[in-house]
């Protein structure tokens, strides 16, 4: 049975949020490391987006300006979400994880490594039938994990976990 920490993804959405404060509920006073995944290609192609569209080269300083800003702004979030852990009970820590990956992929990888007792990911509502289905991050860490996940869904779907 793993013996680490719990891995919580963490966007700051209500969902994320919501699911922090469910893991402190069932898991504090216990260890949570709060993971902001950032995948590169779809994070840093939507920054550099307005540059590109209007025919421009990017520039290495433009380039290295993109990646310094959503480093920060993901280095923010964590620390956000991990202090919203810390009130709810967890002994929390922040980490930013850049890949090239799916966020599902990073977030299992980070549980691998730290042999995380459970993944605690937030559901986010999708389209007029999201009621009947969870949010593609979050199906995708149920469907490929290899230890426990807790799936907290957004507020108004009128499921509190699943």
């Amino acid at each position: 049975m793993a013996s680490g920490s719990s891995v919580i993804g963490f966007d700051g959405t209500a969902a994320a949020e919501r699911a922090v404060r469910e893991a402190g509920g069932l898991l504090a006073p216990r260890r949570a490391l709060v993971v902001v995944a950032i995948e590169e290609g779809a994070t840093f192609g939507a920054v550099l987006a307005p540059v590109l569209v209007a025919g421009l080269p990017a520039t290495e300083l433009e380039i290295r300006n993109a990646v310094r800003a959503v480093i920060e702004q993901a280095t923010n979030l964590a620390q956000k979400g991990a202090a919203l852990a810390r009130e709810v009970g967890l002994e929390a820590e922040s980490l930013v994880v850049s890949d090239d990956v799916s966020v599902a992929s990073t977030l299992l990888r980070v549980a691998d490594e730290q042999d995380a007792s459970v993944v605690v990911v937030g559901a986010h509502r999708r389209g007029g039938l999201s009621r009947l289905f969870l949010g593609s991050t979050a199906k995708d860490v149920l469907k490929r994990a290899r230890r426990p996940v807790l799936v907290v869904r957004d507020t108004d779907t009128g499921v509190a976990r699943e």
